[in-house]
Parts: C-alpha cells; sequence; structure tokens
C-alpha cells in the first residue's frame, strides 16, 4: 500500500507563477487583475492569492466582500475589488480593509458613500444584462458621483463593465456602448484613472480590449476561456490536478450489476477499484460512465453511477491495488485526463468542473 491520501487537490504554485508570467507579458502594458472569486476557481482563494501577491500581481479581483476581507485577514495588502454586493453588504468593513468597490447602482453609491470615505470602481451594464448601471441610470448616477467626489465621500478610480463573448460583432458593440458610457462620465466630472471590460478570452483575442487593466481568472489556472483557445498553445499549464486514493479493489464475474441502478453491468470477468471521491467532492454526477481516470500510467473508464462519496473504475486485469494513486484530472502533458475531459463528460464547462471541488478536498501545494 502507498502513503497517497484519500483524497487531495495537489496545487502547483509553480505552474500558476508560470501562467501568471506569460500572461502579463503577453497582455502588457494593461494592468492584470488576478481573479480569485469562488476560493480562486476551486484551487484555495489563499494559497493562490498568496503566490500570486508574492510575484507581485497588480490586482486581485473577488466577488463578494467576505471573500476580500478574508484575503485581507491572511496579510495580503494587494490592491483588490469586489463587485457583487447584497442589500445588507458591510462596505464599512471593507473600505477598512482597503477593497475597492464595484458599484452597480444608485443605492450602492450612496451606501458606499455613507460608510466612506470610498474608493469606487463604476460597473456599467454594456449590453450583458447583469448587474452593473443600467444606461438610462447612468446620467444620475455619474452626476452623483462626481458630487460625491467632490465633497470627499467618494474616489472613483475606474469604470468597468464585462462582455459576453458571444461573437465579435456582439463584443464590439459591447465596447461601443462601454466607451459612451466612459465618455458620459467624464462629461459628468469624473476623471478615473482604470478602464477594464475584458476577462481571459477578450484579454487574449481581442487586444483593442485590454484597455488599462484586464481581469483574467480562468487562463490563471491553464484552462481554456473559450474552444477557440489553447491553453496549452500559450504556453499555460493547468494548476489543479484532482487525485485520490483507491479505496478498496472487488474482481466480479460478467454480468455483475455496479454501482446505482445497475445502468453498467460488466460485460466481463474484471476487477473493480473504488475511488472515495462524489458528487459531494464536485465530481459530477454527470459525468457517470463518460469520464475516465489515470491509475498507473494506464487510463480507466469510471463505470456506473457517480455517488456522493465514491466511484467504479473498470481496471480490467491489470495489477491495480488498494491505495494506488487515482488522477481524475490534471495536466494532459502528464499522461491524465483534464477539466476539459471531464467536462465533455458532463456536457458543462472546465470553469464549472474546478470550482466545485468541494471543501472536504484539502488543497495542498505541489511538492
Amino acid at each position: 500500500m502507498t502513503s497517497s491520501p484519500l483524497r487531495e487537490a495537489r496545487i502547483d504554485l509553480g505552474a500558476l507563477r508560470s501562467n501568471l508570467a506569460i500572461l502579463r507579458a503577453r497582455l502588457a502594458p494593461a494592468q492584470l487583475m488576478a481573479v480569485v472569486k469562488a476560493d480562486a476557481y476551486g484551487h484555495g482563494a489563499a494559497l493562490v492569492a498568496r503566490a500570486l501577491a508574492e510575484d507581485g500581481v497588480d490586482w486581485l479581483g473577488v466577488a463578494d466582500l467576505d471573500e476580500g476581507i478574508a484575503l485581507r485577514a491572511t496579510g495580503i495588502a494587494t490592491p483588490m475589488l469586489a463587485w457583487l454586493h447584497g442589500p445588507e453588504a458591510d462596505f464599512a468593513a471593507a473600505i477598512d480593509a482597503g477593497i475597492d468597490l464595484g458599484i452597480s447602482s444608485l443605492l450602492q453609491l450612496e451606501q458606499a458613500a455613507a460608510a466612506g470615505p470610498a474608493v469606487v470602481q463604476l460597473k456599467v451594464d454594456s449590453g450583458l444584462s447583469r448587474n452593473g448601471i443600467a444606461p438610462d441610470e447612468r446620467a444620475v448616477v455619474f452626476e452623483r458621483a462626481a458630487a460625491l467626489e467632490r465633497s470627499g465621500g467618494i474616489r472613483v478610480r475606474a469604470v468597468f463593465s464585462h462582455l459576453s463573448n458571444s461573437s465579435p460583432q456582439d463584443d464590439a458593440a459591447q465596447l461601443a456602448e462601454f466607451d459612451r458610457a466612459v465618455a458620459e462620465a467624464r462629461a459628468a466630472g469624473l476623471d478615473p484613472e482604470l478602464r477594464h471590460i475584458a476577462a481571459t478570452q477578450a484579454a487574449l483575442q481581442r487586444p483593442a480590449m485590454r484597455l488599462d487593466l484586464v481581469r483574467v481568472g480562468i487562463g490563471l489556472y491553464g484552462l481554456p476561456a473559450a474552444d477557440s483557445m489553447d491553453a496549452a498553445a500559450l504556453g499555460l499549464r493547468p494548476v489543479m490536478q484532482l487525485a485520490a486514493s483507491v479505496a478498496a479493489v472487488r474482481r466480479i464475474p460478467a454480468g455483475t450489476g455496479v454501482s446505482y441502478g445497475f445502468t453498467h453491468r460488466a460485460d466481463r470477468e474484471t476487477t473493480l477499484a473504488l475511488v472515495p471521491l462524489g458528487y459531494a467532492d464536485g465530481v459530477p454526477r454527470a459525468a457517470s460512465g463518460r469520464a475516465s481516470v489515470a491509475i498507473n500510467g494506464a487510463l480507466y473508464p469510471v463505470v456506473g453511477r457517480i455517488a456522493m462519496d465514491q466511484f467504479l473504475v473498470d481496471v480490467g486485469d491489470d495489477p491495480v491495488a488498494v491505495g494506488d494513486r487515482v488522477v481524475l484530472w490534471g495536466d494532459p502533458a502528464a499522461g491524465v485526463p483534464s477539466a476539459e475531459d471531464w467536462a465533455v463528460a458532463a456536457g458543462t464547462i472546465g470553469y464549472e468542473i474546478v470550482t466545485r471541488v468541494g471543501p472536504r478536498v484539502p488543497r495542498v501545494a505541489a511538492p
């Protein structure tokens, strides 16, 4: 038996730092905001943010204030933006922590000023129809922001938005709408030092959209932002390897049912290996019978339904033993499945595969 852990997400900080260096060089002179929301896309926010901060990343981006405040509590002082707020958001705590507030409405602007003085970044809706200042509300918000800035209640650092990445034409139309919003902000008396609209895909594929700053998330973690993006060709490497140890091995005769519902029956005498990861850990149930794992350098199919805590792999007649390391996904250059492979098997995207890895899976820095 090996000393492999029961389950772990191994985080390759060397790959992370390499990805950061590649992206900074390619996207310069734009500043780079590393997006570490949702526990750094499942990779471990504190672990990832600390490594990025040590390498001098310009900005960190989080969705909500609690994520940012938690990172500040670990001693990370890198400039930070949070942009998604509930009605009871504690802007005062965020201001005390030195977090820029992404503002999407007049109400949020007033709340920030009341808790301030606050540094804000005004988010405009350029066509995605999510959060962001609506086009017919921009004039009022910009005028109020300028008045509050003159009185010392806020400082407007940036205007930003988000693209749909649906087509070059749609993105160009959104950029034009964003440019109009920035012009309106300046006409109202604001002088934002930063403009940003591009995330990983647009930043890499549409240079005109890099502006002053780009927000890079999935690319930092070595995964493609779209089918049209070849992460490996850019030199980007997957940062996460999700692995476990074989927990049990069982020889079964032909015709034996496997896991819940007997959706799979062995077509021959074979050996099953039990993997102690399941949908409670983020392994997608939709990939049942469709995904593969790597054990001892060989690929084996997942058979039967993925359960809450475990699933089964058909290893045939190969000598697999309890304690052998099972890699669900990682760097395909190492001969293991990728998160994208699992995404295809589950009918989803790589973002979801890595982000949904659950809290009982330790995030461990790769040796």
